[in-house]
């Protein structure tokens, strides 16, 4: 899939005011993203798309691993296995064996 905020896939803006346009570009500029800025009095703004540049969420591909023998992420000072592995296990339906 083409990443949000290059050429190919541009984050698409919707404002109100050519103020508030050109904060938006200033940003997308600054970090380097392709971004369509439409102007319209008559809708309501929308900018979810550079939101979503601006605090991407981390998925589970990109998140470290953590094995069982791993000390716990939740900083209780246990192995995962015997800590949150369980809860883990249950809201995710894997079997960390």
């Amino acid at each position: 899939m083409v990443k949000l905020g290059s050429e190919k896939r541009p984050a698409i803006v919707r404002v109100q005011t050519p103020t508030r346009a050109e904060e938006i570009l200033s940003i997308c500029n600054k970090h380097g993203w392709q971004v369509i800025v439409g102007i319209e009095l008559d809708k309501p703004e929308d900018i979810s798309d550079v939101e979503r540049l601006l605090s991407p969420n981390v998925s589970e591909e990109t998140a470290p691993k953590v094995e069982r023998n791993d000390p716990c992420p939740c900083g209780s000072g246990l192995k995962f296995k015997k800590c949150c592995s369980k809860k883990y296990e249950s809201s995710v339906g894997h079997n960390l064996s």
